[in-house]
């Protein structure tokens, strides 16, 4: 053993379980280092958990309700005229300031779905074949205009940089069930005319640890940079080398303990374990043709379709929050176009996602959430290349799945022309608070102290549980 193992002391020990860094000595201990790896700060969980892990399939970039979840026939009768100003007057927009604003008509037909009679675009018929297991929110609602600011809100719960990611919070309270890849992944495909950037901020630790931030992985090429060993590099010669790290570590934390440095150790010993993890996960050869036809996807090609592959597998190892963002919603312009491609590039792998969850047992403590910042305008945005919509914060939709959520129903309504909420508002602290309950953490009780408060995901607004959307 390492000569650092004597001079742990006990209050250099307990200031590491305090500071969440518990994961220690797998490298040299084996399969014992399960007993230590972190076990979450909510232990035993506050509330009877429904879910034991969230997969986000997160619409970059805000999708239009008007065109995926939220019929509205009288819009259609409005087309092209002047929008009433009753309904936005003193309202803020964030392109449209200044021009004259008209009614565009919902762009596509809905139909109904499933013995629910769900109503959602005819551009889903693979998600309309799984219409039963959804329930649809058309009540969500933000405080934030544009892209950045949105995503941030809806990814930390703040619009201020530096806040814990919603999977960092999670990692934090609840640890990971898996012992050999990062318990917080994020994937992003590749499809889009021009995808927007997306900050590592969204899934950043903040304040938290840096051992709970979310980890990558790529969707071309190698998953991880710097996987494989350099050539004429042994497992053993490797191993021998992040020992002696490991250990250099140690000594350094036990005579002045810092969280950033148990990090550091957690770190090490987690990019060792992946480097044979992740080349088996992203193996897919192993999948069943039939499989690889329903998801609609190849192996390696970075589609969205591929990555919600990747999400079964990451669930089955016990990945405890995985996030699939999905860029280009924003369509300011040419929205029939773009808004088409979109649709045909999610519908038939969402849908074999929940069914393959569904089949394997996992869809009733896996949480599947669809949804993106924000909403789209009633109004018609004109740019080359056809209408579009602006960015619109009032008024948005998203559906959720499995993981103790009513199945087969439609909660909270917009106003005849989709503009605001009308019925059973959802704010975006509320949908934290409400995801938060379906794992067993009673939000109030997941802080951290931070510049002198007490920092938490769902704010201080009081936001409630959406118990109505609860099975």
């Amino acid at each position: 053993m390492s000569a650092a193992l004597p001079s742990l002391t006990r209050r250099a020990f307990l200031s590491r379980v305090g500071c969440g860094a518990l994961a220690l000595q797998s490298l040299m201990l084996g399969n014992s280092a399960a007993s230590t790896r972190w076990r979450g700060a909510v232990s035993p969980a506050n509330l009877i958990p429904k879910a034991k892990r969230i997969i986000w399939l997160y619409m970059s970039g805000g999708p239009s309700h008007l065109e995926t979840l939220d019929p509205k026939p009288q819009l259609a009768r409005l087309h092209g005229h002047r929008m009433p100003e009753s309904f936005t007057r003193g309202q803020q927009v964030a392109q449209l300031q200044g021009q004259e604003l008209r009614c565009l008509a919902p762009q596509f037909p809905f139909r109904c779905f499933g013995r629910s009679r769900a109503q959602f675009t005819e551009l889903f018929p693979h998600i309309g074949t799984v219409a039963d297991d959804l329930c649809i929110v058309r009540s969500m609602t933000t405080d934030a205009i544009n892209h950045d600011p949105a995503h941030a809100l809806m990814n930390t719960g703040s619009m201020i940089s530096g806040r814990p990611s919603m999977g960092s919070w999670v990692l934090y309270g609840l640890g990971s069930e898996s012992q050999n890849l990062p318990g917080y992944i994020v994937l992003t495909s590749t499809e889009g005319r021009s995808p927007q950037p997306l900050s590592q901020r969204f899934w950043h630790s903040g304040c938290l640890p840096g051992e709970f931030q979310g980890v990558p992985l790529r969707s071309h090429g190698d998953p991880v940079l710097y996987l494989s060993r350099p050539p004429g590099v042994s497992l053993g010669q490797q191993r021998d080398v992040v020992k002696s790290v490991q250990s250099l570590n140690q000594q350094l934390d036990a005579a002045d303990p810092d969280p950033e440095i148990a990090t550091r150790i957690a770190q090490y010993e987690m990019a060792f374990q992946m480097q044979s993890a992740v080349p088996e996960l992203v193996d897919l050869s192993n999948e069943p043709k039939h499989v690889l036809k329903r998801y609609g996807c190849q192996p390696g090609d970075g589609s969205f379709a591929s990555n919600c592959l990747l999400a079964r597998r990451l669930a089955e190892r016990g990945v405890r929050f995985i996030q699939l963002y999905h860029r280009d919603w924003d369509h300011h312009n040419d929205l029939v176009r773009f808004i088409r491609g979109n649709a045909a590039s999610v519908d038939q792998a969402t849908a074999a996602l929940i069914t393959d969850l569904k089949q394997r047992g996992l869809l009733d403590d896996t949480l599947v959430i669809w949804g993106g910042e924000f909403g789209r305008t009633p109004m018609s945005q004109t740019n080359k290349g056809g209408p579009g919509r602006d960015h619109h914060m009032k008024a948005f939709s998203m559906f959720f799945c499995g993981g103790g959520i009513r199945p087969g129903v439609t909660y909270g309504a917009t106003d005849d022309l989709g503009y605001h909420v009308v019925e059973n508002q959802v704010h975006v602290h509320d949908l934290h608070a409400t995801l938060l309950h379906l794992l067993g953490i009673h939000h109030e009780r997941l802080s951290v102290r931070f510049q002198g408060l007490n920092v938490r995901l769902t704010g201080v607004e009081g936001p409630r549980v959406v118990t109505e959307i609860l099975a």
